[in-house]
């Protein structure tokens, strides 16, 4: 097998040390398992919550190359703290026939192992989230204590040695003329003109744009105020404009503002890469169509859109994610299989780690060796190269010995309470909400295989295939079966969960 290793640290409290240490580890498990390994991505003090990672980037492009089977990586939140990051690039690299493993995490192969890796990845946006909190609570105080908590000086200040914020001799007084100048009616335009003619540049050096006079003269910084999140602090830095000064500034700016540009919202379709169609196993997209008054959306079959070689009709988009969505919730109700859930990931975690074994056959090569230099010195045959080498065989005889010893005290990743605990808050999701259906939805829904008359979800357990047959088809065609078609009225909920019979495999 071939593979890439993906390595990766946040911080500046994190060093090369850590690269390497993540490497050295990714070494260990691909001799320990055969996998050859082709080369390395490393990004520097870049945070995993976010995919705006370069090398991160250039290796999922990469891997349509088909140049290697698989990613190691030293842990599970080195690829990615975000599940929804993590589900979409996942799907993106199983299609081009690579995985992701563990060095460190034993997950097995299957179905459970799916869901096992999903509590994990939600585990490690819980403690990204919690250290996040830390750090806000730390940057909260600075600003109560009116300290800086980083980035680039607000132009007009300077920082002292307790990075508290003081006028700064040349550019407070330049700033007090910015405005002046615009409360006096000269545009944005003349004065970065006149910031040019003077050769004031900004901190960094650069010429000072368009874009930083605007925010200058927004920033109520100047008041004295200094605001971090929800919180402003008033009059706890030094004031460098009076607030006639400056409400006569946000006045001029409120007149000369031009208006917001339109956005069109970007709609959330939950079931990306999980949807596909009964007829061709193709995936179905969403797409959208404006009917009398609003945007319509649904699902089409790839192949119908793209090559037309699928005659499967598009489905209303609300009205099968709510029926996954709905199912389930359903499944999550069963206490006996939700504990069936998290008895089966906590025994996979108690699999034997893949270095034991390793370790155990070099112990028994070492043992076989001692054995044959104990029968040489029976025989009397004993030189100082053989006591030498006796005891160098003893002393790594030792070492391995520690090194099982260490593999197997290693405690499991999760205790099953707490695996039963992740499982259980997925009961308190609020479905009503897009970000409750699809966290639900990537959790626990494996694919849906769409038909006319039916769909068939596999969710990420063992068993866990259900089958819902639609009942009167003519009742199910204002939802979007028939045609693309789209009724002056929606039909009420009641009417969209129709009878259906449910069969779960065994």
């Amino acid at each position: 097998m071939r593979a890439v290793i993906y390595a990766r640290y946040s911080s500046d409290n994190q060093r090369e040390e850590s690269i390497e240490g993540q490497l050295r580890e990714c070494m260990e498990f691909a001799a320990y398992n055969d996998i050859q390994v082709m080369g390395n991505y490393i990004d520097r003090a870049l945070s995993a919550k976010t995919d705006h990672r370069p090398e991160f980037q250039r290796m999922i492009k990469d891997s349509y190359k088909h140049a290697f089977d698989c990613i190691i990586v030293w842990k599970l939140d080195r690829f990615s703290r975000n599940r929804y990051d993590s589900a979409h690039y996942k799907a993106l690299l199983r299609k081009n026939g690579v995985k992701v493993v563990s060095a460190k995490e034993t997950i097995a192969e299957g179905s459970e192992g799916i869901l096992l890796e999903s509590v994990l990845e939600g585990m490690a946006e819980y403690y990204s989230a919690e250290l996040a909190e830390k750090v806000v609570r730390g940057m909260t105080e600075n600003a109560l204590k009116g300290i800086n908590n980083g980035g680039q000086t607000t132009f007009g200040y300077k920082l002292n040695a307790e990075r508290r914020f003081e006028p700064h001799e040349t550019y407070a007084p330049i700033l007090v003329e910015i405005f002046t100048m615009y409360a006096d009616g000269k545009t944005v335009k003349n004065i970065v003109d006149y910031l040019d003619e003077k050769k004031i540049l900004s901190y960094r050096g650069g010429k000072i744009n368009i874009m930083a006079v605007q925010r200058m003269l927004s920033n109520r910084r100047y008041l004295g105020e200094l605001k971090f999140r929800d919180i402003v602090v008033p009059n706890c830095i030094p004031r460098l404009i009076s607030d006639e000064l400056f409400e006569k500034v946000q006045r001029r700016l409120e007149t000369n503002k031009k208006a917001p540009a339109r956005h069109k919202a970007d709609e959330d379709y939950l079931l990306t890469l999980k949807l596909f169609c009964g007829k061709c196993k193709a995936h179905m997209i969403g797409e959208s169509g404006m009917g009398t008054s609003k945007v319509y959306r649904y699902y089409k079959c790839a192949n119908t859109k793209k090559v037309h070689i699928c005659d499967k009709k598009p489905v209303r988009k609300e009205w099968i994610e709510d029926l996954v969505v709905k199912n389930a919730m359903e499944i999550l109700q069963n206490d006996e299989l939700l504990n069936y859930l998290a008895e089966t990931a906590f025994r996979l975690q108690g699999e034997e780690n893949p270095r034991i074994p390793h370790l155990k056959g070099q112990l028994a090569d070492i043992e076989k060796r001692i054995e044959n230099l104990m029968g040489a010195i029976e025989q009397g045959i004993i030189t100082d190269t053989t006591k030498d080498r006796l005891n160098q065989l003893e002393k790594k005889k030792k070492e391995i010995e520690i090194a099982i010893l260490q593999e197997q005290i290693k405690k499991p990743f999760l205790t099953k309470d707490q695996i039963l605990y992740g499982l259980e808050q997925f009961r308190d999701l609020d479905v009503s909400t897009t970000e409750g259906k699809q966290r639900l939805i990537d959790g626990f829904v494996n694919a849906i295989y769409l038909y006319d008359d039916r769909f068939d979800i596999t969710l990420n357990f063992k068993g866990g295939t259900k089958t819902v047959y639609f009942s009167e088809i003519e009742a199910a065609k204002n939802s979007g079966f028939k045609s693309l078609t789209v009724p002056n009225r929606m039909p009420p909920l009641s009417r969209w969960f129709f009878i259906w019979y449910t069969h779960r495999s065994e």
